[in-house]
């Protein structure tokens, strides 16, 4: 019998492939170990990382070009909208790529539209990284999203090293430059932001839950987008921060359950009182 996995074992299988990329990047590096002991690799593994912090605030007065080399504040951004931020660099050679794909692949069946429900804020934390590559990547991945009409929802962005390390210290990001290579070492996430740039989901890996993006962007509007489904099944899963996605809450559930058990009851109560009169 196939066992049914646990919502960590989950978890650490969607960002598996990170892991690999990371490690790949660090082969090489493994190699040189110092005097102390301690590995190149090691050293620099130990500043990746996602601290989440929910509830703190984007800086609204952080300032960007987007991709058409306008600046733009990251205020301006936040448009009465719940905001997906990822944080990635345009010429990552693997793990920004598949952190893009999957986010685009969970946004194909939402339901929801860039521009309409929610907005999509794309970052660079290369500062070397202009708007016109930017502009570039927004156009790919508008292509494979297949639907072009909803670009005015998506923003590439780049920036200078102070204003970039200021968001990236806001969410908790961290992440290691390597000169040797060239390349910069980080994990990979996806943030949800309420309308006033609050931080209230973190989705981790390269592969993300169609339902629990829905489900961040339902609750970071406060119930302003969605339906009566979002409702109910926010009712029957909550959002856990120590793995990054939705579980079901087993108390409502037994809660509904209890709820169906008595309706039935009643309802088969009904039925033969009406059948004795009959």
């Amino acid at each position: 019998m196939r066992r049914r996995s646990s919502p960590l074992a989950r978890r650490r299988a969607g960002i598996a492939s990170a892991a690999l990329a990371v490690t790949m990047l660090f082969a090489s590096a493994s190699r040189a170990v110092g005097a102390t002991g301690e590995t190149r690799a090691d050293t620099m593994l130990a500043g990746i990382d996602v601290q989440q912090k929910l509830g703190a605030e984007l800086p609204k007065d952080a300032r960007f070009r987007d991709e058409s080399g306008r600046e733009v504040t990251l205020g301006e951004l936040l448009s009465g909208r719940p905001v997906t931020f990822v944080p990635v660099y345009y010429e990552c050679p693997m793990l920004c790529s598949l952190v893009l794909e999957g986010f685009v692949k969970a946004l194909r069946p939402l339901g929801f539209v860039p521009g309409k429900e929610f907005d999509v804020v794309v970052m660079s934390f290369d500062p070397k990284e202009t708007p016109e590559l930017a502009a570039r990547k927004k156009a790919a991945y508008l292509e494979s999203y297949g639907k072009k009409d909803t670009a005015a929802g998506w923003h590439f962005l780049t920036g200078s090293e102070d204003q970039i390390r200021r968001v990236t210290d806001a969410i908790g990001f961290s992440y290691v430059y390597d000169t040797r290579r060239d390349e910069y070492a980080h994990a990979a996430t996806i943030v949800v932001a309420t309308p006033e740039g609050k931080l209230s989901h973190y989705f981790f890996g390269v592969e993300y839950s169609t339902r629990d993006l829905r489900l961040g962007l339902v609750e970071a509007a406060a119930g302003k987008i969605g339906n009566v489904v979002d409702q109910f099944l926010l009712y029957c899963y909550h959002y856990d921060p120590s793995v990054g996605r939705y579980s079901a809450a087993v108390l409502n559930l037994v809660r509904l359950g209890s709820v169906a058990t008595v309706s039935a009851l009643l309802i088969f109560f009904l039925a033969m009182r009406r059948r004795e009169k009959s």
